[in-house]
């Protein structure tokens, strides 16, 4: 029974037209909503800073809301474009993640060289190091601006919510710095099932560059230790009509068999007079 291989659909043609000119201002966008969101959670804004960055932000999630609806109309095979481009989702729930595509540069070094396979594992650590990045900056924001006014918090400038996003996208746990409010609970319940992939993803992609390249090594050690045996010539003897391997088996010949054989009929003649000659009768 042959089974469908899930693989990406082709973009149709209104795809690439609006990607071609939405692509640079989606990024922008993106920036502007990192920029808006540090404002608002480390300065503590009101009053007219907090609806200025508030607005900004709202601006351009609906760029990426916009954009993911008309993706998604235009494609030929909706539900198939839904299951294979989940990343076009996740942006625009943070739309932040769009900046990971930055990183696109550094994928593209030495790719001249490197293998499909290769260049798939550079792709994912390059992207799984970026998103994972972003989503620990993200979520000690959102953390700082849900616990800092809160009673009883222990997380209150943004040096402590960068320590306890650190410790617990590692699943470390030390304890010392706890969201009290329901906010950041749920912020450290997504940065917890979030980072375990994104970095579960990088250390299996590491985990699996290393094991190949020594794999590698291997095989070329291994061919280097293979002796490389000499070929054999067969010597026919016509008297007896029997084979075996000549004196000289290194070369695979006799020393000089590269010359046809001579006989004393095929020899030439000494010239007359010459001290080898044979005496004449006379």
């Amino acid at each position: 029974m042959e089974t469908k291989k899930k693989s990406r659909p082709q973009m149709t043609q209104s795809q690439q037209t609006w990607h071609k000119y939405t692509d640079v201002p989606l990024i922008v966008a993106s920036l502007a909503y990192l920029i808006a969101y540090t404002w608002r959670a480390i300065g503590d804004l009101s009053g007219v800073g907090w609806a200025l960055t508030t607005s900004t932000m709202t601006i351009t999630w609906l760029m990426f809301f916009v954009d993911y609806v008309v993706r998604f109309a235009t494609a030929k095979e909706n539900f198939r474009w839904f299951t294979t481009h989940w990343f076009d989702l996740l942006c625009v729930l943070v739309p932040v993640l769009r900046l990971v595509l930055l990183l696109r540069v550094f994928t593209q070094l030495g790719s001249r060289w490197a293998s499909p396979g290769d260049r798939m594992r550079v792709q994912v650590m390059v992207y799984g190091i970026g998103a994972s990045a972003i989503l620990i900056y993200i979520s000690a924001l959102a953390v700082l601006e849900a616990e800092r006014n809160a009673a009883g918090a222990t997380i209150k400038t943004f040096r402590d919510a960068i320590w306890w996003a650190c410790v617990t996208v590692s699943t470390t746990g030390y304890g010392d710095y706890t969201p009290v409010t329901s906010a950041g609970r749920l912020t450290a319940t997504a940065l917890m099932f979030g980072g375990m992939a994104l970095i579960g993803v990088t250390t299996a992609t590491l985990a699996s560059l290393m094991i190949e390249i020594a794999s590698r090594h291997e095989a070329e050690k291994g061919a280097r230790a293979v002796p490389q045996l000499p070929h054999f010539h067969l010597l026919h003897n016509h008297d007896t009509g029997t084979a075996g391997p000549g004196p000289d088996a290194q070369h695979g010949a006799f020393p000089g068999d590269g010359a046809p054989p001579t006989s004393p009929s095929s020899s030439p003649s000494s010239p007359p007079g010459s001290p080898s000659s044979p005496p004449t009768s006379s």
